[in-house]
């Protein structure tokens, strides 16, 4: 009787235990939930930045130009102000500034909306390659033509509004943005041109304001000899500046409220008096998280 009562005691253990191997292997063991850095919520900081002004000018003295030879055969036949005589140019510009914004987090993917302002003050002078002699015909003229100027531009404050997406890993939060900037800055723009008409050699001006505009180089031999000189210029302080930015950097917590971030950026600026301008900026910050 003994061995009957051993042997179902032996059967009756023998299935649980094969059961609980199979559910080992099976993987039914419970999984604690995924962790993720927390990073939702509202955040400010601090940054400084240093970065690269490029700005094209020659488009910039094309309406100077055409407004001081309005109406007379040297535009209107020769098209003077379409004379490109002043290039590009680019500055280093150091800044600083600060931040804020609001994430919202999703697992691992985080979205979020952040306002963004940097001051720099960056000035940008054009390349300047004067036009000397050029003789163009116009009307029943021929003209000797110069053409000489400068320009300059400063890019003082930019803010921006931005739409930013980050993917958790580990303690980083590597992210994208886009954005839409509001800036000011002050540009200055001067154009001359100047030479003369049925062109003798005789007294030709040598720059804007060095003579009387059409006095007279006449000669037997030239009598329809006229020197011309028209100096041009445009200026503003406080120039409204807009465009777009787009970029991507990464956050780093250090601590559950304390992350260090770095970043790179382009923004490319509307036309502002013809002159356009981009920016290219890399920036270090801290924030604080709420």
């Amino acid at each position: 009787m003994r061995w009957v009562i051993s042997t179902l005691l032996v059967l009756g253990l023998v299935p649980r235990a094969f059961a609980a191997d199979l559910d080992i292997l099976r993987g039914s063991e419970p999984v604690g939930p995924a962790f993720f850095a927390n990073w939702s919520g509202l955040y400010v900081g601090g940054q400084g930045s240093y970065g690269n002004i490029n700005a094209d000018f020659q488009g910039a003295t094309r309406p100077l130009v055409a407004s001081s030879l309005i109406e007379l055969a040297l535009e209107e036949d020769a098209g003077v102000s379409n004379f490109p005589f002043l290039g590009s140019g680019s500055a280093h510009a150091a800044g600083y500034g600060g931040f804020f914004g609001y994430n919202w987090q999703f697992q691992d993917v985080v979205l979020g909306f952040e306002g963004n302002y940097t001051h720099s003050g960056g000035t940008v002078s054009a390349a300047q390659s004067p036009i000397l002699n050029r003789l163009v015909n116009a009307g029943s003229f021929t003209y000797n033509v110069n053409l000489s100027g400068s320009g300059t531009l400063t890019i003082n404050d930019v803010g921006e509004l931005r739409m930013r997406a980050g993917y958790v890993m580990g303690s980083f939060l590597p992210y994208g943005f886009i954005g839409f900037v509001l800036g000011d800055g002050n540009y200055q723009v001067t154009s001359c041109v100047y030479g003369q008409q049925d062109p003798s050699g005789i007294n030709p001006p040598t720059g804007c304001g060095q003579q009387q505009s059409f006095s007279s180089c006449a000669t037997l031999a030239h009598p329809n000899c006229v020197n011309f000189s028209f100096p041009n210029s445009a200026s503003k302080t406080d120039a409204l500046l807009y465009g777009f930015s787009a970029g991507g950097g990464v956050d780093y917590a250090l601590t559950p409220n304390i992350f260090v971030r770095g970043e790179f950026e382009f923004v490319q600026f509307a036309a502002i008096a013809n002159i356009l301008a981009t920016e290219l900026n890399g920036r270090l910050g801290v924030g604080l998280r709420f």
